[in-house]
């Protein structure tokens, strides 16, 4: 495996190394119908990104968490995308999906923390619980507003990102990043604040991290090659 960059205690909590890797991680996905959905490639794609100087990486899929587990030591951050009849959430949405992420191979458990129901009726705090005792794994709670961030810090999230800004019913009406959102998370919360979701390029990485981030997740800025071609042609009309 390549060299990995250590993660970094953040300085706000100087009594707790938190394993959290901070500057840029990088998302490395695409969608199911993709050539680059192989896990093999999503793996290329995550040493690649570690290699350049990427503190850690965000995988979708037990299969893909563990094809990447081959090749860095990198922190990862695991998710399942899920999509559950009548069930709004879909990333991570239950425990049995936070353990398959954890035996896979992931550092990290990302949940979808937003204050939508759950499935089979299962509370955050307890969700939350489980992957600290039973998998020993610090959990990053995805939410979409600061109502919701205050709870799952309440639950016991280790971490709390933004990523879910702009793709619920309730931030509808807004375009992702959350910049606002991210501000008061890191004014109001106690722990690390990680900004995900609408980066599109260096300069908006900067910002996220002036604003108080500890860390920011890019994805189809970097590793979108779907969605950026789709978008060329859609732009050229040829």
């Amino acid at each position: 495996m390549p060299d990995a960059p250590c993660p970094i205690p953040y300085s706000k909590f100087p009594m707790i190394n938190f394993p959290i890797p901070t500057g840029l991680i990088v998302s490395c996905q695409a969608p199911t119908d993709s050539p680059l959905h192989d896990p093999i490639v999503i793996a290329a794609m995550a040493r690649t990104a570690v290699n350049r100087g990427a503190s850690g990486v965000r995988i979708d899929t037990p299969a893909h968490v563990a094809q990447v587990r081959k090749q860095i030591s990198a922190p990862i951050i695991g998710i399942w995308k899920q999509q559950l009849p009548g069930c709004e959430i879909y990333i991570t949405p239950r425990f049995e999906d936070a353990r398959a992420i954890a035996l896979a191979g992931a550092d990290i458990i990302a949940i979808d923390a937003t204050l939508r129901n759950r499935p089979a009726g299962e509370d955050l705090k307890t969700l939350i619980a489980r992957i600290h005792s039973e998998l020993g794994k610090l959990v990053m709670a995805d939410v979409d507003t600061i109502e919701a961030a205050h709870a799952a810090v309440e639950a016991g999230a280790d971490t709390v990102g933004t990523t879910l800004f702009g793709y619920t019913p309730q931030t509808a009406n807004f375009s992702p990043p959350g910049f606002d959102l991210l501000a008061k998370m890191v004014e109001k919360l106690k722990v690390p604040i990680i900004c995900e979701g609408g980066i599109a390029g260096p300069k908006m990485a900067k910002k996220a991290l002036d604003l108080g981030a500890v860390a920011v997740v890019v994805g189809a800025d970097i590793t979108g090659i779907d969605i950026k071609v789709t978008a060329y042609k859609s732009m050229i009309g040829k």
